[in-house]
């Protein structure tokens, strides 16, 4: 009641922790079934383990942003299909292109994948936007953030199920690499991806795409960032064999990155200002 005898009847803000209940029970359901693999070793739970581990921080981190959309349109169908897109077409591009212009993994060749893997994570986004004509920096980062996401899902998938192969079944040493790619997924190919798609969308016009001084820059950015990602720990072994150095050398291009895609949903938040 406010001082006139009114009942004040604004609405309470919705909460939006449903990204932190996901992550946590999906934390949860991932022990379990660890521990379940452990007890009875069975080797049919693997996949599932796999899947559980690999998909939980991505799906969480498209949660948090999509929970953030406010007024703009971006849908939650829009956003799963980027999802898929991203991760399936982006996969799957990725690893038909990048055996053509890479022989060998070295700094220089670090940045043909940055170049090669932005392009194909972007794909997911523009077949939704066209279609839907999404034209916000919101949309775009949300959709975005979906897509990168999806490429880092799948290609982590990847990359620990050939690492349970490769060690003979090394339960220890699978749940290292998913731990791993995990953690570094969001402030990797989701940040990277929104990024990009942020100023993507925002430049477009009625579902048509311009590849401008703005658009062009984004694409250079985040493929450096992506580029010094894979690339940087290679040169700091070299000089300084430490396991810390490499930490330190990606978390601080981790920090550069969230501190753009900050900037740009701070701008995003601007696109909207309700009448007072």
């Amino acid at each position: 009641m406010d001082g006139n005898g009114f009942y004040n009847f604004t609405p309470r803000r919705k909460r939006q922790d449903t990204w932190l209940r996901l992550l946590a029970a999906g934390t949860v359901l991932y022990i379990v079934t660890l521990k379940i693999v452990q007890y009875t070793e069975n080797t049919h739970l693997v996949p599932t383990l796999v899947f559980v581990g690999n998909f939980l921080v991505p799906v969480a981190f498209v949660s948090f942003f999509y929970e953030r959309r406010g007024i703009f349109s971006v849908s939650m169908a829009a956003t799963a299909l980027c999802f898929l897109y991203g991760g399936l077409l982006g996969t799957i591009t990725a690893a038909v292109v990048e055996p053509l212009f890479i022989r060998e993994l070295t700094f220089i060749s670090s940045f043909l994948v940055g170049f090669i893997e932005e392009l194909a994570k972007i794909i997911g986004v523009v077949i939704i936007a066209r279609r839907r004509r999404y034209n916000s920096y919101k949309d775009g980062i949300i959709l975005g953030a979906a897509a990168g996401m999806g490429f880092a899902a799948f290609e982590s998938t990847g990359y620990t199920f050939a690492a349970f192969l490769n060690t003979g079944g090394s339960l220890s040493y699978t749940v290292m690499i998913t731990l791993l790619r995990g953690i570094t997924a969001p402030v990797g190919h989701g940040t990277w991806t929104a990024i990009f798609s942020g100023v993507l969308l925002n430049e477009s016009v009625a579902g048509r795409f311009y590849l401008n001084r703005k658009v062009l820059t984004a694409y250079l950015t985040v493929s450096v960032l992506h580029g010094l990602w894979n690339g940087l720990p290679q040169v700091i072994d070299d000089f300084i064999p430490s396991p810390n150095a490499d930490i330190l050398a990606l978390a601080a291009i981790g920090a550069v990155g969230i501190i753009v895609l900050y900037h740009q949903w701070r701008k995003a938040e601007r696109e909207f200002i309700p009448f007072q």
